[in-house]
């Protein structure tokens, strides 16, 4: 059984950032929920609720929602309209194919007096006679009825002869209860006789039990029906459309899903497919079983694969991969992989889509030469003149000792430096710079003046 979880709710308050105190809308449709609960404390400001297609037997727990304006109880169980009066601003109320048999009971909704709209199509009391007739004179401020707006003259009318629509309502109530409660008894009687074959057991002194006893003795175990035939008689055996025929079908799919489940756990993950062995060597793959041609080109020196993928297939499900000796295309997770009759090269290669047909057309230029690898080989070094070996043998000793090289200058090939280019000439007509001619040594305690000093006896000593 599903009930209202604090989490179910919060999940629904995204709107509102996950705060379901102040929250004004909240929808819980197709959560498989058999009771309303504690939405009347943890969201005393709704004024909004969708609970439509869940398997609710009872209207309950919600008298406490002062705000709320809009209810929609549609696609769910309730045989009875009741504890709604406590909502104080219901405008509109959606009852629709429900199992309300008891029409009498619309007439808890007098209190309610800002209903505006409600919704009764598909529940059994909308075939009673005088059905509409007596929902309008019992509620004076009901404005439209299953989408029907009520006119002033309709409501006169059906408050004149209300008394006598009000006892053929009731003697249809009668007849209607009477009728589900046979349905209730035949429902428990199917379940247990639907237990008992389960557990293989009899109950004594039980006519039913007994029925089954004889039915399952009379049975040869070759003729059981298999599970297919089980699930096809299910769905295609008539039956009347009742609270427990639709709680017997949420079971039966509740009971499906986990045995598909249990069947998905068991099965092992499939192993990857092999693509490329452990040699190398490429395998040709096609997954997505595809049509495709590989032609040569010779006019462009080219290979062409012409791959059918799915016409109206989005371009971005598709991914391509060139390598020198193959190509594969991934096609919905799906890999096509194909070895190519000669090296193309990848950096060149390009993937069209036909705008006619929607194939897919790799174009992959071939490679001018084959690359293949071999083995490095030592080459001997060719001689080198007579004047170079003595330095090469002395140079690998060098490198053998774990001596660093340096660079040797011959001393015969050295020239010498030039110290009269070092400062440049004033004219050519000069001759070579001579080196200046020391001074004497200065006495001591002074300093020598330098070349070319003028003593200039108009400037004052330093000291």
């Amino acid at each position: 059984m599903v009930y209202v979880t604090e989490d179910m709710v919060r999940r629904r308050a995204e709107h509102n950032e996950g705060e379901i105190s102040s929250l004004e809308e909240v929808s819980l449709h197709q959560q498989d929920i058999q009771r309303i609960q504690h939405l009347d404390r943890w969201c005393r400001d709704l004024k909004i609720l969708y609970l439509q297609n869940n398997l609710i037997p009872r209207i309950e727990n919600v008298g406490r929602l002062k705000k709320l304006e809009y209810l929609n109880l549609a696609l769910n169980n309730i045989e009875v309209i009741e504890n709604l009066e406590g909502c104080e601003s219901l405008q509109k109320l959606d009852l629709t194919v429900n199992f309300i048999g008891h029409l009498s009971s619309v007439e808890s909704l007098t209190h309610n007096i800002h209903l505006r709209e409600m919704f009764l199509v598909g529940n059994p009391c909308t075939e009673f006679e005088g059905y509409r007739q007596y929902v309008v004179a019992s509620l004076p401020q009901l404005q439209w009825l299953d989408g029907t707006e009520i006119s002033r003259s309709e409501r006169i009318r059906a408050s004149q002869g209300l008394d006598r629509v009000r006892m053929r309502v009731q003697e249809q109530e009668r007849e209607y209860l009477r009728r589900r409660a046979k349905e209730r008894e035949d429902a428990g009687n199917k379940e247990r006789r639907a237990g008992l074959e389960g557990h293989g057991s009899t109950v004594p002194g039980s006519e039913d039990n007994q029925e089954v006893e004889e039915d399952t003795k009379s049975r040869p175990p070759s003729a059981e029906i298999d599970e297919e035939q089980k699930e096809w008689e299910f769905w295609h055996t008539p039956c009347s459309f009742t609270p427990e025929s639709r709680l017997e079908a949420h079971r039966h799919l509740e009971e499906e899903r986990k045995a598909k489940e249990r069947e998905g756990e068991k099965k092992k993950p499939k192993a990857p497919r092999t693509l490329i062995t452990a040699d190398g060597r490429v395998l040709n793959v096609n997954q997505p079983r595809l049509d495709f041609s590989l032609t040569e080109d010779d006019d462009n020196n080219s290979i062409v694969l012409d791959l059918a993928v799915y016409r109206h297939m989005d371009t971005s499900l598709m991914d391509v991969d060139v390598q020198p000796t193959y190509a594969r295309v991934t096609v919905k997770g799906k890999i096509f992989q194909v070895v190519l009759p000669a090296e193309v090269k990848p950096d060149s290669s390009t993937a069209q889509r036909s705008q006619t047909t929607g194939h897919l057309v790799l174009s992959m230029p071939r490679a001018e030469s084959e690359i293949k690898a071999t083995k490095t080989k030592t080459v001997p070094r060719p001689p080198r003149a007579r004047e170079n070996r003595r330095s090469s043998s002395s140079g690998d000793s060098t490198r053998k000792s774990g001596v660093p090289e340096r660079l040797e200058v011959d001393p015969g090939k050295h020239m010498a430096l030039d110290l009269a280019n070092i400062v440049s000439r004033q004219s050519a007509k000069e001759g070579p710079l001579e080196s200046p001619r020391r001074a004497p040594p200065a006495p001591s305690g002074q300093s020598s003046p330098s070349q070319g000093f003028v003593d200039d006896p108009d400037v004052p000593p330093l000291i």
